[in-house]
């Protein structure tokens, strides 16, 4: 015998409900608690110090990449090979 639509939706409900019920109580719960939302200043400087970092990143994967290409060609100049 097939559930109809209603039903099974229903039985989907309660499962999803049921998972969700303690994510408030167990170890995740004191942080969920104590968040809230950062003020502009906050975001405002984490935004600057993420993008310094991807910047420092990026110019050190593209000394890395220079330094790679140009080298080789450095060195067989230097020494006459």
């Amino acid at each position: 015998m097939k559930l109809n639509i209603v039903e099974r939706s229903w039985d989907l409900q309660e499962k999803i409900e049921e998972r969700t019920k303690y994510i408030g109580r167990g170890k995740y719960g004191r942080v969920l608690k104590m968040a809230r939302k950062p003020t502009s200043e906050e975001y405002t400087k984490t935004l600057q110090i993420t993008g310094l970092g991807i910047i420092l990143l990026g110019g050190v994967g593209f000394l890395i990449f220079w330094l790679w290409t140009t080298a080789p060609g450095f060195f067989s100049g230097l020494f006459g090979l």
